[in-house]
């Protein structure tokens, strides 16, 4: 499943990112990276204890803990702290997979990877190249969103941000822990979830509505762990 979420941040919330992340202590992303990513990583990163990225992190989830397409799409029990990365004058991260667990900066918690999500905050004419490509079971997704749009995808597969040959790609990249495991299971839900506010835009009175609603949570009941 890869589900784009448009607008997670406004222009001017984007055009403000990019004024922090300019002058930010960017480091070598692959200080980050496992014994098989650091081959094929080579980017910039900003360090988990950023004051910046802590600010600029704190924003992004604000601004999520109110999107609707998020919530129904990932359903989020924990979300990591976001982190911010950049490429430019080749930078490439190859073919990968995410860690299956992380630590949650400052604290003895853990969090599942079973989603990733990254928001993008450079303009995709801004620069050549950097394309998110995850690879699936009918050939390879090519991703390339507007500034503050996100993609939200499994953190199963196998994917790979190809080389920025011009100019700058900015974006902030997270895991997200939900509280329904099974991506199929996840997936059946945002469809229910989709019919159910279709039909209340149609017929908002229609018995089934209750129906629907009640068949969606009792589903989520049984499928969550929490």
């Amino acid at each position: 499943m890869m589900l784009a979420i448009p607008a997670v941040l406004s222009h001017e919330e984007v055009r403000a990112f990019r004024q922090d992340l300019r002058d930010a202590s960017w480091r070598d992303g692959r200080a980050t990276a496992g014994p098989v990513a650091e081959r094929v990583k080579a980017n910039q990163q900003l360090a988990d204890d950023d004051p910046v990225a802590a600010q600029l992190g704190s924003l992004i989830l604000e601004r999520l803990a109110r999107n609707e397409r998020f919530l129904a799409g990932a359903l989020p029990l924990k979300v990591l702290p976001p982190r911010f990365n950049r490429y430019a004058g080749g930078g490439v991260y190859g073919d990968h997979v995410d860690a299956a667990v992380f630590s949650v900066p400052g604290s003895p918690h853990r969090l599942r990877s079973d989603l990733s999500a990254t928001l993008f905050l450079s303009e995709p004419d801004d620069y050549d190249g950097g394309e998110l490509v995850i690879d699936g079971e009918f050939g390879p997704t090519c991703i390339k969103l507007p500034a503050g749009h996100m993609a939200l995808y499994s953190a199963r597969t196998v994917h790979r941000v190809t080389t920025v040959t011009r100019g700058e790609r900015l974006a902030a990249f997270f895991w997200i822990e939900s509280m329904v495991r099974e991506t199929e299971r996840r997936e059946m839900l945002l469809e229910l979830d989709d019919a159910i506010r279709a039909l209340r835009v149609d017929t908002p009175d229609h018995p089934s509505v209750v129906r629907l609603t009640g068949l969606y949570h009792n589903l989520l009941r049984s499928w969550s762990q929490t």
